[in-house]
C-alpha cells in the first residue's frame, strides 16, 4: 500500500547549511579514511596478514552498516538534531583509541567505535541535506556526499605525510579535526532544530506515497542493492588494497602508492559531485545505468595496464563509478517516500557493509592467490549494471 507523507512546499536551497553539512562530511570521512590509509603501517607493526586487515575493515563497516538503518528508522519518527554531535563524539573516541592501540583486539575496538560514529552521522546528515535542498534533491545529495569523498581522498594523503613519518601516535593529532566537526555540527543542529519547529508550525501539503505496488518496489530496491554491491565491492578493492597492488606490481614506495590512492579517491569526489545534478536533469535511472555499466570497459583494461595507464584508468573509473551513488539514494527515497532516514540509513549502511565484506573477502582472495587476482576478478562486477534497465522511471527532470 502507498505510504502517506508530508512534504514542504518548494523553497530555496539553504546554501550555508548544505555547505556546513558537506564540510562536516569531509571532516568525518577524513578521519574514517585514516584507518585503511595506515594499513601498510599496521601490517608491518602488528605483523598482520591480508585477512586480518580485511577483518579490521569488516568490523568498522559492520558497526556502521547494521546500526544505520535502525537509527534512520528511529529518527524518521523522532528526529534528533544534536545526534550528529554525539556521532562525531564516538568518532573522536575511536580516533584516540586507534592512536594508542597496542594490540589487534584494541585495533578492532577502535574500528568499531569509528563505525558507530558513522552510523549516527550519515542518516541524519543525509536528512539535513534533503531539508536544505530546496527541492534540488540530487544536487543536495551530491554536495553532501562530495564532502565525504573529498575527506576520504585527503585521509590517505595526510596519512602519507603525517602518520607514515611520525608513526601511529600521530593519529591523535587529528582529534583537532573531530573537534572542529563537532563545533560545525552543533551549529547545524541548532538550524535543524529550528527547521523542525518551523515545519511543525506551518500547514503543509500532503503527498501520497509511491505509485508502484509493493512487489515492484521490492524488486526495484533489490536491483539497487545489487548495483550497490557491484560498486562497493569494486571500490573496496581500491580503498583497501590499491596501495599493495601498486607496491607489488610497480615496486612503488608506500608514500607514492598513497598518493596514487589519493588520486583515485579524488576522482570519486568529482564523480559524486557530477552525478547528483546530472540525475536532476536527465533522470536518475539513466545516470545509474551509465555509471555502473559504463565503467566496465575500463575495469577490464586495468589489470593489463602499465603504471601510467593504471593511473589514468583509475581516475576514469572513479569519476564514472562514483556518479551513481547520489542518484541511487535519491531514487530510492523517491521510490519509498516519507522514509528518508530509513532509506538513507539502509543504503549508506548497506554500502558500508558491502565495503566491509568486500574488504574481508578480497583480503582472503589476495592471501590464497595474489593481489593481482583481486583486480582481475573484480573487473567483471560492473556487468551487473545491466540490471538498471529494469528500474522504473519515477523522477521528474529539472530544466
Amino acid at each position: 500500500m502507498p505510504l502517506a507523507t508530508r512534504v514542504v512546499s518548494p523553497e530555496r536551497v539553504a546554501v550555508p547549511i548544505l555547505a556546513a553539512i558537506s564540510v562536516s562530511h569531509l571532516l568525518n570521512d577524513l578521519i574514517q579514511s585514516l584507518l585503511p590509509a595506515i594499513y601498510p603501517i599496521l601490517k608491518r607493526d602488528f605483523n598482520l596478514d591480508f585477512g586480518q586487515i580485511g577483518f579490521l575493515t569488516l568490523t568498522f563497516q559492520l558497526t556502521a552498516s547494521l546500526l544505520q538503518p535502525m537509527i534512520g528508522t528511529f529518527t524518521d519518527r523522532k528526529p534528533q538534531p544534536f545526534s550528529l554531535v554525539v556521532g562525531m563524539g564516538f568518532t573522536l573516541i575511536g580516533l584516540l583509541t586507534l592512536s594508542q592501540a597496542s594490540s589487534y583486539p584494541v585495533l578492532l575496538l577502535a574500528a568499531a567505535l569509528i563505525g558507530m560514529g558513522s552510523s549516527v552521522f550519515h542518516p541524519e546528515s543525509s536528512r539535513v541535506a534533503r531539508l536544505a535542498s530546496g527541492g534540488r534533491h540530487g544536487l543536495a545529495q551530491s554536495v553532501f556526499q562530495v564532502g565525504g569523498n573529498a575527506g576520504s581522498a585527503l585521509g590517505p594523503l595526510l596519512a602519507a605525510f603525517i602518520v607514515v613519518p611520525f608513526g601511529q601516535p600521530s593519529i591523535a593529532w587529528f582529534s583537532a579535526v573531530a573537534l572542529l566537526a563537532i563545533m560545525i555540527l552543533f551549529a547545524v543542529g541548532r538550524w535543524y532544530q529550528a527547521k523542525l519547529a518551523d515545519l511543525r508550525a506551518k500547514p503543509r501539503m500532503v503527498e501520497t506515497g509511491s505509485v508502484f505496488s509493493k512487489r515492484r518496489i521490492v524488486i526495484s530496491l533489490a536491483i539497487l542493492v545489487l548495483l550497490i554491491f557491484s560498486k562497493d565491492f569494486y571500490v573496496a578493492s581500491f580503498t583497501n588494497y590499491f596501495t599493495f597492488y601498486l607496491i607489488s606490481k610497480f615496486h612503488l614506495p608506500v608514500q607514492d602508492a598513497q598518493v596514487h590512492l589519493f588520486i583515485f579517491l579524488g576522482s570519486l569526489a568529482v564523480g559524486t559531485l557530477l552525478g547528483g545534478p546530472l540525475g536532476d536533469r536527465v533522470g536518475r535511472r539513466y545516470v545509474i545505468w551509465f555509471s555502473i555499466l559504463g565503467v566496465l570497459p575500463f575495469t577490464l583494461m586495468l589489470p593489463f595496464a602499465d603504471l601510467f595507464w593504471t593511473t589514468v584508468l583509475s581516475m576514469i573509473i572513479g569519476v564514472v563509478l562514483a556518479s551513481a551513488f547520489s542518484s541511487i539514494v535519491v531514487y530510492a527515497i523517491e521510490l519509498v517516500p516519507g522514509r528518508v532516514g530509513m532509506i538513507s540509513g539502509f543504503f549508506f549502511g548497506f554500502s558500508f557493509g558491502m565495503a566491509g565484506i568486500g574488504a574481508a573477502a578480497l583480503g582472503h582472495l589476495a592471501d590464497v592467490t595474489s593481489i593481482g587476482t583481486v583486480y582481475a576478478v573484480c573487473s567483471f562486477l560492473p556487468a551487473l549494471g545491466l540490471l538498471a534497465y529494469f528500474l522504473p522511471k519515477i523522477e521528474r527532470k529539472h530544466t
